[in-house]
């Protein structure tokens, strides 16, 4: 019988070495828990980097995609699916956007947004050096469009020259981007609450700022709601919240909640100006197994409720971190909205938090440099945050 080892030796030996992945095998997800191969159990309060908005095997979730899979898998974009137009209708419905062209993934997702922001400048005067502007401490993605928009030049050092006419601005000031807007300024982008910077949310006012000059100049607001959408914040959208509704909004991790699936949606005044035929394309994008999850995982949220639910528990996740920060010196505040909540550590490394967590049955993960990140599953109950905390106090106190 294979052993743990064994399985993370011959992985090695042939997956190519851009992770460095923690010593563990995971097997079988039940609820918010995950098993591994050796049958030990652990507390997911990452859900795969905000996938498994549902947890594993929630109930109806399964069925939707066993059923599809017993009529068909894929067609390719030269033909429409039922299961596009469902899912395209209800994610439309809860942005109230117009249109939507789905992906493989958040960084697809990203790369049609620039895209489209191009096409429409291109379109209104036919130059081709406009600018986009993007924010320090972003993240997007790793291909080439995406991690030019990516404000952290560690990830960009090796990979350049990189896609030009990108300048960043400072997240959460409003005079930073005002520096950097010009007439060949056509898109800024950024994520409503900034991740793997470190779970930073959007500022109100600021939001509202860059919107006004968007709205002044016809430049174009692009959202990457990728990690922080799909009801993690307590609105289906974190946008929402503030009532600053993009031009161009990117999401995907939950959108299919474990499924492969991104998408990017377009407001009216885009949609109609930008991308046509030939422009942009996808050979699985919108094929009837991604979609038939996204419409399902709609259909839930609505029917369970399940952003009530975010809205019922947060405030305790939040009540019970505060105590925490209280507790250890070591803790030096708690940022964040909703299910999407990070601890900044200071004198200790995070990644050692991490990995004892791990040894101890909890999954969490970290955020930029310093910040121990939670997003867990969005059904999660107090009983779970319970769990949670008295787990990570157990390594609080061995560290």
């Amino acid at each position: 019988m294979k052993t743990m080892n064994n399985y993370m030796e011959e992985a090695e030996e042939v997956i190519l070495h851009t992770y460095n992945r923690f010593p563990v095998v995971f097997e079988r997800g039940d609820g918010v828990y995950l098993q591994d191969v050796q049958g030990k159990k652990y507390l997911d309060f990452a859900a795969g980097i905000a996938v498994f908005a549902l947890g594993y095997h929630y109930q109806g979730y399964d069925d939707a995609l066993k059923s599809q899979i017993d009529k068909i898998i894929h067609t390719s974009n030269l033909y429409y699916n039922i299961p596009m137009g469902e899912a395209a209708k209800k994610l439309a419905a809860c942005s109230k956007m117009d249109k939507v062209f789905f992906t493989n993934s958040g960084t697809e997702a990203i790369e049609g947004a620039i895209k489209a922001a191009r096409k429409y400048a291109f379109n209104k005067d036919g130059c081709t050096d406009h600018e986009i502007i993007a924010m320090n401490h972003s993240f997007h993605g790793r291909s080439i469009g995406a991690l030019s928009v990516t404000g952290n030049p560690h990830y960009q050092e090796a990979f350049k020259p990189l896609m030009g006419g990108v300048k960043f601005a400072d997240f959460n000031d409003l005079e930073s981007v005002k520096e950097q807007v010009t007439d060949k300024t056509c898109a800024i982008i950024m994520e409503t609450v900034q991740g793997e910077g470190g779970i930073y949310p959007a500022d109100p006012a600021f939001l509202k700022g860059v919107k006004a000059i968007c709205e002044e100049k016809d430049i174009l607001l692009i959202l990457d709601e990728i990690q922080c959408g799909m009801g993690r914040t307590g609105k289906m959208f974190a946008w929402q919240d503030i009532g600053v509704k993009p031009d161009i909004m990117t999401c995907a991790k939950a959108l299919g909640c474990g499924v492969p699936v991104g998408a990017f949606v377009l407001n009216k005044k885009t949609a109609g100006n930008s991308l046509v035929p030939g422009d942009h394309g996808t050979t699985y994008g919108g094929n009837p197994f991604a979609c038939a999850a996204v419409s399902k995982v709609f259909d839930i949220f609505e029917h369970d409720h399940i952003i009530d639910h975010v809205n019922e528990i947060a405030p305790y996740l939040e009540e019970k971190l505060d105590r925490l920060v209280e507790k250890y010196d070591f803790m030096d505040t708690r940022r964040g909205k909703g299910l999407m909540q990070g601890l900044v550590v200071k004198g200790r490394p995070v990644g050692d938090i991490v990995s004892k967590s791990l040894e101890n049955g909890l999954i969490v993960i970290s955020a930029g440099s310093d910040v121990l990140r939670l997003v867990p599953p969005l059904v999660i109950e107090r009983v779970h945050v319970d769990e949670m905390i008295e787990k990570l106090e157990t390594v609080f106190e061995d560290i």
